[in-house]
């Protein structure tokens, strides 16, 4: 008979919110509050806690779901509750980590920016949460920007949960007003542009959180039931798997069934439990149900995967995530600067060098590894053996995904984004992709000229009467690649987009984004100034005087559309007449400095980009300028 039982003293809470929003930063301040410090060391420490990878603290992003535990003591002198919190990213290109981190709470706390408003971001992780049927709690955070306008955003929010189609029950959810920075918050509206007075804490926050956020239930006649949500790695433990426990008690030293993937079940014993306080992980000795913990000793589960009662064992269903868009080619570093550094001279370079990731084994290899903690990506074969085709959400995640091999020390050559499709009923269908784009009133124009090229339809437009407008799009993914570059440019800097997958429509046909052709190196050696001086006038250079280059590199955008083989390395030659211009000083425009993610965008069909810890180089697939040139003439002549 089914005994159903509650524990009083946890609860289980993600923060879902928009890229930027502050979730993060609110996290900062329940672990500040709730005395997960102790004095001393609060004082020293650093904002956004959560965001413990070089690359977040870099881009300003959360990029992989997180787990934290706060002790929270009740004003009323009750028993401490500990408050499991989960921060997630904001981004859709990480959608994988969302789901995960969804799968692990009983309800949500949707952030949303008092001057923003719900965004596309906060509409993808909204929805994923009404899907999962968990109670929400609205915060609209930094309540004390000057162009806040906390009442439009309350509503706004109310009409995106009647566009996702939540029922009664969901849409009434309490709200708190939060300034995250300051660590108060209160359930009264203070006005726009200002801290909430009544409150100097984020009690009101915690209160709320305990009466609203469901504490877990179980059955207590069941077997012990728990999902891997995430994985991590430690270097004396091996792999450790981070799980809820559903059903059931976890000991540390305890054998359990482990369900994998393809259903085939194996006795494993648990070496060591631990669970999470404040930001570090402490052993324990076991964890009931509804509890978050970590368990070490079985060094090949996944993601996804149930461990059980070895009397009676069974699965929780696996995580589905959604499908992936967008997909490049990661292969070896096939240039002829291949392990050389960044110019391959001096004893420094020889010695950084040596420990330098070449071989299509690492790569593989690599790529193998990402494969275990990321749900969203899939790695397929090709036809060649040091060149695979990596699938993922969007172009972003895969970009970080080689930001951080080439920090690593591997060298690959990357190939110009493309995207998924599939077929639908015998007709080929694209991913299409919903644009927000907010931009002062002057740049409409500019906007709607840029969008018009990449087929993308206008869905909505509403203007605050701030001088701004919000324009909706629905655009084929394709059409993003390399739009984020041009978009800022058109905009000079002031325009804000965020793009959300809406699903799969017929293929819109062929797109031109890029009229300008390249400039292509067709010799190898070292680029000079002179030969600078007179190719600046040709288009925009992307390398200064020293610069090692090869035959097929491309060193410059055309002003044309088609591509121009030059000759960079082209030295003065020197007489022993005096020119009449001899003590005329030429100036070299400073070439512009590509990072990895411009490059990408850059990139047409024959491009491909060279990674190296050191360098970026954007390339030709094909270098020699022969072979190209009769491919070319091939292509024409049918």
């Amino acid at each position: 008979m089914a005994v159903t039982a509650t524990r009083h003293d946890i609860r289980n809470v993600a923060i879902v919110a928009h890229v930027d929003h502050g979730k993060t930063t609110l996290v900062d301040a329940m672990l500040k509050q709730a005395g997960a410090f102790a004095a001393h060391a609060a004082e020293s420490l650093d904002d956004r806690m959560m965001d413990s990878n070089d690359l977040e603290r870099e881009k300003g992003i959360t990029i992989l779901a997180k787990n934290t535990a706060v002790k929270y003591h009740p004003k009323d002198g009750g028993e401490p509750i500990t408050i499991n919190i989960i921060d997630t990213p904001g981004h859709a290109d990480f959608g994988g980590e969302v789901e995960r981190g969804l799968s692990m709470v009983d309800a949500v706390v949707l952030l949303v920016d008092a001057s923003e408003g719900p965004l596309p971001q906060t509409r993808f992780v909204l929805r994923k949460a009404l899907q999962a049927r968990l109670p929400v709690i609205l915060c609209i955070n930094k309540t004390d920007r000057p162009d806040s306008r906390i009442d439009e955003v309350v509503n706004e929010a109310y009409d995106l949960f009647l566009d996702l189609d939540a029922d009664e029950e969901q849409i009434e959810f309490p709200i708190v007003y939060a300034c995250a920075r300051d660590g108060v918050a209160s359930l009264t509206k203070p006005e726009d542009g200002t801290v909430p007075q009544d409150s100097d804490s984020l009690e009101p926050f915690f209160s709320t959180l305990l009466s609203h956020v469901p504490a877990p239930t179980y059955d207590e006649s069941l077997p012990l039931q728990a999902h891997v949500t995430n994985l991590d790695a430690d270097n004396f433990l091996g792999r450790i798997a981070l799980l809820r426990v559903e059903q059931g008690e976890l000991r540390k030293g305890q054998t359990v069934a482990w369900i994998k993937r393809d259903g085939t079940v194996s006795n494993v014993r648990i070496s060591e439990l631990m669970m999470t306080e404040a930001l570090t992980r402490k052993p324990a000795e076991k964890a009931g149900p509804g509890d978050i913990c970590a368990v070490a000793g079985i060094p090949d589960i996944m993601i996804g995967e149930t461990l059980a009662d070895p009397e009676n064992p069974i699965a929780l269903p696996l995580i589905t995530v959604d499908e992936p868009a967008i997909s490049m080619t990661i292969g070896t570093n096939t240039s002829p600067l291949v392990g050389r550094g960044g110019t391959g001279k001096g004893a420094e370079a020889k010695a950084a060098v040596k420990d330098r990731k070449v071989t299509a084994r690492q790569v593989k290899d690599r790529l193998d590894r990402e494969l275990v903690g990321n749900v969203s990506l899939r790695v397929l074969d090709t036809e060649r053996p040091d060149t695979w085709e990596v699938q993922g959400r969007g172009e972003l995640a895969l970009a970080i995904l080689v930001e951080q091999m080439r920090r690593e020390g591997y060298e690959l050559t990357v190939g110009k984004p493309q995207v998924v499709t599939k077929e639908v009923d015998g007709k080929v269908h694209e991913p299409v992709e919903r644009m927000t784009i907010d931009v002062p009133e002057e740049h409409m124009g500019a906007v709607t000229q840029l969008m018009g090229v990449r087929k993308g339809r206008m869905d909505n437009m509403s203007n605050h009467g701030s001088g701004w407008v919000r324009m909706e799009f629905v655009v084929p993914s394709r059409g993003l690649i390399g739009f984020r570059t041009e978009f800022l440019t058109s905009t000079r800097g002031t325009g804000i987009g965020h793009s959300i997958h809406e699903g799969h429509e017929p293929w819109f046909g062929t797109l031109t984004t890029r009229n300008n052709g390249s400039l292509v190196a067709d010799r190898s050696g070292a680029v000079t100034a002179f030969a600078m001086t007179n190719l600046q006038e040709r288009g925009v250079l992307f390398v200064e005087p020293g610069t090692e280059v090869y035959e097929g590199m491309i060193v410059g955008e055309n002003s044309r559309s088609d591509d121009m083989d030059v000759n960079i390395t082209k030295e003065k030659k020197l007489t022993n007449m005096r020119s009449s211009t001899a003590d005329v000083t030429e100036s070299i425009v400073p070439p512009r400095k590509l990072s990895l993610e411009q490059s990408l965008e850059f990139c047409r069909d024959d491009e491909c980009v060279e990674v190296t810890p050191e360098a970026v180089r954007i390339r030709k697939v094909v270098l020699d300028q022969r072979d190209r040139a009769r491919a070319a003439s091939r292509a024409k002549h049918g």
